[in-house]
């Protein structure tokens, strides 16, 4: 891939699988924090699912819009647009009714400087959604960072696995399921909690992290010995036809690739496909933060991009000097601070 462009535009190519399941969905998308890393995308999959099923329905993106030019580039997909403050009560009031909602907002960096920021947004914002939304169905994206970390050898956790989080940051997106949950048992709402873990493109991302450190001549540090990684096209997909899956209780959802992905061997190969030498530091560690996503696949079937392929197209567009988001994940971080 050569450009931006041609990046976004695969990644919001609907499969005949996703088009189908929106064609049989009652009611129009809003999509809350649609201007972070994963949403505008996410807002052009469903919209071009929706315009291939003739539905005629639309995609309303809500966000403050705070980065320039974000809201126009939405506008330009013909997607409808909604500047709004959700810390504003009178703001989530006037927002439209919707059968089917997906929530995004969310802060995770930042947390161990202002922690009642994080608590905010995390915990009160999904709180008013959850109570304004109630008669909507609701995907609910959180993080695997709920889970206590597993050992390598258990193929990380499963849906049956009991929270444990390390962390403000991860106790704070337990809080926001929670929130939610209180609205199922409450009002009778519809909700699935989306536990992703980690989504990549081309320019963020666990992939893009070792392979720009390789490109650059950085060590790699390998103490979290393994990941779990899914392309963000693949990610979104899952999370729009999860809405058919929202009920009551709220259902739980890891999403993630199915490789157990060693750390070590990304760095390796990495270095084998931009042709340079390869420095690790560290010592990999016994546990690492990873999910069992088969439910998912069981559901939806395995991602449609491999991880062999999202490496490749990786080491190419770090070799290109193709744009970086410049968020790192922080995924060596064992002790939640972030």
């Amino acid at each position: 891939m050569h450009s931006v462009a041609e990046l976004e535009a695969a990644m919001a190519t609907p499969s005949e699988a996703l088009i189908e399941d929106l064609r049989r969905l009652d009611g129009d998308l809003l999509v809350l924090g649609a201007a972070g890393k994963m949403g505008p995308t996410l807002c052009q999959l469903a919209q071009n699912a929706l315009n291939a099923a003739g539905t005629g329905r639309r995609v309303t993106a809500v966000s403050r819009f705070s980065s320039p030019g974000s809201r126009d580039a939405l506008a330009a997909h013909g997607i409808q647009t909604l500047a709004c403050d959700l810390l504003d009560d009178a703001q989530i009031d006037a927002l439209p009714d919707c059968e089917n909602v997906l929530f995004m907002v969310g802060t995770k960096f930042g947390t161990s400087g202002n922690p009642h920021l994080t608590w905010r947004n995390n915990v009160y914002v999904p709180a008013r959604v959850a109570d304004r939304y109630r008669a909507s169905r609701i995907v609910v994206f959180s993080s695997g960072n709920v889970y206590p970390f597993s050992r390598l050898a258990h193929g990380g956790t499963s849906e049956e696995t009991a929270p444990d989080p390390v962390g403000e940051y991860a106790q704070s997106v337990l809080g926001r399921e929670r929130m939610f949950e209180y609205a199922a048992a409450t009002y009778g709402t519809r909700v699935l909690q989306y536990r992703l873990n980690y989504a990549i493109d081309l320019r963020y991302g666990v992939l893009h992290e070792v392979a720009r450190a390789v490109w650059e001549g950085r060590p790699v540090n390998v103490q979290m010995g393994a990941v779990n990684v899914i392309w963000q096209g693949d990610a979104n997909e899952v999370a729009l036809r999860a809405l058919h899956h929202a009920a009551n209780p709220p259902k739980i959802l890891n999403v993630t690739g199915p490789e157990t992905v060693s750390v070590r061997w990304l760095a390796e190969r990495f270095g084998e496909l931009l042709g340079l030498p390869v420095t690790l530091e560290g010592t990999e560690s016994d546990t690492a933060l990873l999910s069992n996503a088969s439910q998912a696949h069981e559901l939806f079937g395995y991602p449609r991009v491999t991880l062999r392929e999202m490496m490749r197209l990786t080491a190419d567009w770090v070799r290109r000097g193709g744009q970086s988001a410049g968020k790192p994940t922080h995924f060596q971080e064992r002790q939640g601070k972030f």
